[in-house]
């Protein structure tokens, strides 16, 4: 099919004359789209594409989001598109060089597939604060301002599966015999049941995924493969514990591991130490922030502090400790490096 032939065929599908089967192709193109690269289309311009299309897609019986926007009924938007939808969809014609090219048109028995699956509702999150809303299986989104997800109305199959543009915080419903799977432009994170962040910003050459509890195990979406688990992830994915990210640059291709920035107390402790081991402050905090903290043990033998801590942040709390010994640390990847050559200043009382 040369580039003409689907602008004709856009139009076709916004007239509602298209066949069963090339619509079933232009919605299945559609799914495809976050495959292609973001220079195929602007950002402008991709976003009235989706927005065109998912009217088409969805059921009249979407719920209404509360300051959201709700999808109408198909008919309503046959009558009443607006022409800047239209006038995008032909401009997609003008810019499917790279599409054709890289062989991404879909066979039939792949664009049957998704036009019979047509039961899903989009959230789109037009206002200046945060919403949170309750999925079928009963797992709680915060969808941040500016951001859309879509989902299924019924989970059903062997994956729940939801697609995200923007920024959202999940608590997904444990169900380890039906993973949950979130698909942004750039990454696939899958899960059995925990919580975490997700951000993919439309126009963004970055996604990042950061775990509160739980594991959840990170894919690059080129060549992802659907079927791992957090307990059996995939060999060139990423696995993210508690107080655990990884952020994906789409100009490297490369998925990079690290804590997050404010690590949270996963395991309360009691952080006042009288004359104690440097290593027990040390041991203490690996403990409550589940996190590794690499360090000689010959170099802080002997080594005692007194020091008590509050309600600063890891970071914090390890920077009171390095000021009191005369030490520092730095980041790698996910662990925390403790230099020191020993003690060499007097406790730190606080």
């Amino acid at each position: 099919m040369t580039e003409a032939e689907f602008q004709t065929l856009l139009q076709r599908y916004l007239d509602n004359q298209c066949t069963a089967e090339e619509r079933a192709s232009v919605e299945r193109w559609y799914a495809r789209l976050d495959e292609v690269e973001a220079h195929t289309l602007s950002s402008q311009n991709q976003e009235a594409v989706e927005d065109a299309i998912w009217q088409r897609l969805v059921h009249s019986e979407v719920l209404p989001s509360t300051g959201g926007r709700v999808i109408r009924h198909p008919a309503s938007f046959w009558q009443s598109a607006p022409l800047k939808w239209i006038a995008a969809l032909l401009v997609v014609g003008a810019t499917l060089g790279v599409f054709f090219s890289l062989n991404l048109w879909p066979n039939q028995q792949e664009a049957s597939q998704v036009a019979a699956n047509q039961g899903w509702i989009l959230r789109y999150n037009q206002t200046q604060q945060v919403q949170t809303f309750t999925l079928p299986d009963s797992s709680v989104i915060t969808l941040h301002p500016g951001s859309r997800l879509r989902y299924q109305a019924a989970f059903t199959g062997p994956r729940r599966e939801v697609h995200l543009q923007g920024e959202a915080f999940f608590k997904v419903h444990k169900n380890p015999a039906q993973p949950f799977l979130v698909f942004t432009k750039q990454v696939v994170t899958t899960v059995l049941g925990t919580s975490f962040r997700v951000k993919a910003y439309t126009g963004s050459s970055e996604a990042s995924v950061a775990v509160r509890e739980g594991k959840v195990a990170v894919q690059a979406r080129k060549d992802a493969k659907l079927d791992i688990t957090p307990a059996q992830p995939a060999t060139t994915g990423v696995l993210l514990l508690p107080n655990e990210q990884v952020v994906y640059s789409a100009n490297s291709r490369h998925l990079k591991k690290q804590l997050v920035t404010k690590p949270l107390i996963l395991r309360p402790q009691t952080f006042e130490f009288e004359e104690r081991p440097v290593t027990e402050v040390l041991t203490t905090l690996e403990k409550a922030y589940g996190v590794d903290i690499v360090y000689d043990k010959t170099k802080l033998t002997g080594c005692t502090v007194s020091i008590s801590f509050d309600n600063e942040t890891l970071f914090e709390k390890l920077g009171l400790l390095c000021k009191s010994l005369g030490a520092r640390y730095t980041l790698t990847n996910e662990k925390i490096v403790f230099h020191s050559t020993g003690c060499e200043m007097s406790a730190l009382r606080k």
